[in-house]
């Protein structure tokens, strides 16, 4: 069996053809979806010619159409558009935005849009800028910008302003100099943190070269040998 046969369309189809167009296509494809749908048939110069003016017709849509889509780019070109949904404080948004969500947006500003124009290659979800593609056709197509906002204000990590010399030293807090290092010392935790490690390292140190110092075996006295009985005898003799 032939996986695939040629039929007549007799309506238009997305993506495929319009009416009047003579299109091959999966077997599979036909008997379920085109034939039970009456959208195709089987090709035949009576049918072409009976579906003449028909086609005619539907030429003529499609050029309204390509007309009206290259002025909804014209106009989308440059075009920024603000979502507003909830995040945690994070940013993270409690739903996706969806194609379907941008299309209905655009569509509320007066453009026709359809999800399937709208490309995205993946949900959206946190809050951010994004550029959004919107193509019709392969040379009809613009770039959209969206901006996917808070329904609150988010505010900022606090951060400890303090300065760190190359070592990663804590040299001082607000106001420079000593007077700043102590009243960051005093007002943050993290600075107290930063200047007892600094203190501790010299004092560490020092105690581990005096541990090192007191720890040192000393050398035993050098002892003189015992003088053997024989030659005790005779420097005796001598004597």
């Amino acid at each position: 069996m032939a996986r695939t046969l040629d039929l007549l369309l007799t309506e238009n189809v997305d993506n495929l053809g319009i009416v009047g167009d003579v299109v091959k296509v999966r077997t599979g494809y036909a008997r379920n979806f085109l034939l039970p749908r009456a959208l195709a048939t089987t090709p035949s110069e009576e049918m072409i010619k009976s579906l003449a003016a028909k086609r005619a017709e539907a030429e003529r849509q499609l050029a309204e159409l390509r007309k009206a889509r290259e002025a909804t780019i014209g106009k989308l070109t440059g075009f920024e558009l603000q979502l507003i949904r909830s995040c945690n404080d994070m940013g993270i948004l409690y739903g996706a935005v969806t194609q379907q969500d941008i299309a209905k947006a655009l569509s509320e500003k007066g453009h026709d849009i359809r999800a399937r124009d709208v490309r995205l290659p993946h949900a959206i979800k946190r809050v951010d800028t994004y550029e959004v593609h919107i193509k019709f056709e392969a040379d009809l197509e613009a770039v959209v910008k969206l901006w996917v906002m808070p329904d609150r204000k988010i505010e900022d990590e606090k951060k400890p302003d303090l300065d760190f010399d190359r070592e990663g030293n804590l040299v001082s807090g607000k106001g420079g100099g000593r007077d700043g290092e102590a009243k960051a010392r005093r007002t943050d935790p993290t600075a107290d943190a930063l200047a007892a490690v600094a203190n501790e390292k010299p004092a560490k140190a020092a105690k581990a070269a005096k541990s090192e110092k007191s720890e040192k075996p000393t050398e035993p006295k050098a002892e003189k040998p015992a003088e053997k009985k024989g030659e005790k005898k005779a420097k005796k003799s001598k004597e």
